[in-house]
């Protein structure tokens, strides 16, 4: 038995070996080198990385730059993952529903997951110019006073929240399709049998139902508020004053444009930390009060 054991297992850590070198190759061992290299000086003041400890990390502390990025991220995450999810399991529940010509509908809703970011940008960067965007002229018809959405320290955050929300929900909504198809119909007929009313059934049956797609859902719309830049390189690059600015666009300045690799290996450790964070308390926090049966 013992035998036939360690054969079984054997062969199904065979089977994992590719898939665990490549994690090793192109995740763990990155992480371990940025790790390492964010206890080093490593700018253009120095031929050779010089080993400081926990300095660049100490710098980071006192930088009101830092710290304005991720209080930015931070707003930016609360204003897209909530709006975001909630959109697209609306968008599920109406494309779910036996319509004549519901593919047209889930079309519609899922196309701007299909456009590359930077034509995102680009469309809703002529969308959000003042005088001649389509924002400015729809106020102009209302009678309203036009608003600089990009160049407003006030606005910019929620003209970009507007633009990943849009950008996102399509996606999200296909994940919320599956689970609502793998909902047994039985429960449905018994709920309309006893006359229970539609929004009781969403809020007893499909809700709780689809709280393991929800977990996903998050733990994927948080990541993606932390590592979304391409945006910021076509419509603001950071402004005005580091209004829109974002953790890793940051990283990205830091590392290309600053050329302090030591001080981008820290932020990045710093990002990986918070991810890392979130990510455990969605899954032994929340996943604890999930029902998967």
């Amino acid at each position: 038995m013992s035998g036939n054991r360690w054969r079984t297992n054997g062969f199904a850590w065979l089977l994992l070996l590719p898939s665990l070198v490549i994690l090793v190759m192109f995740t763990f061992y990155p992480i371990f080198l940025t790790l390492r290299l964010s206890l080093y000086q490593a700018d253009l003041a120095v031929p050779e990385p010089i080993f400081t400890g926990l300095d660049n990390f100490r710098r980071l502390a006192a930088d009101e730059v830092f710290w304005k990025v991720m209080s930015n991220n931070i707003w930016f995450a609360l204003g897209t993952v909530p709006a975001g999810i909630a959109l697209a399991l609306l968008m599920a529940v109406s494309a779910n529903k036996a319509l004549r010509g519901k593919w047209l509908l889930r079309t519609a809703f899922f196309y701007p997951t299909l456009i590359p970011m930077i034509a995102v940008a680009n469309i809703w960067l002529f969308i959000y110019t003042p005088e001649y965007g389509l924002f400015s002229r729809l106020l102009h018809a209302a009678g309203l006073s036009d608003l600089n959405w990009l160049g407003s320290p006030g606005l910019v955050q929620w003209a970009m929240i507007i633009m990943i929300i849009w950008k996102e929900a399509g996606y999200f909504m296909i994940f919320y399709l599956a689970g609502l198809q793998n909902i047994p119909k039985d429960l449905y007929e018994a709920a309309q049998m006893d006359g229970v009313g539609r929004v009781t059934v969403f809020r007893k049956i499909t809700f709780p139902l689809l709280m393991p797609t929800t977990l996903f859902v998050s733990i994927v719309a948080l990541t993606n508020a932390f590592k979304l830049v391409d945006h910021l390189m076509i419509m603001t690059r950071g402004g005005p004053n580091n209004a829109s600015n974002l953790l890793l666009y940051y990283i990205y300045e830091t590392a290309f444009s600053f050329w302090d690799q030591g001080m981008a290996s820290a932020l990045t450790v710093v990002m990986i930390g918070l991810l890392l964070l979130f990510a455990a308390f969605q899954f032994f926090g929340l996943d604890k009060r999930i029902h998967y049966n």
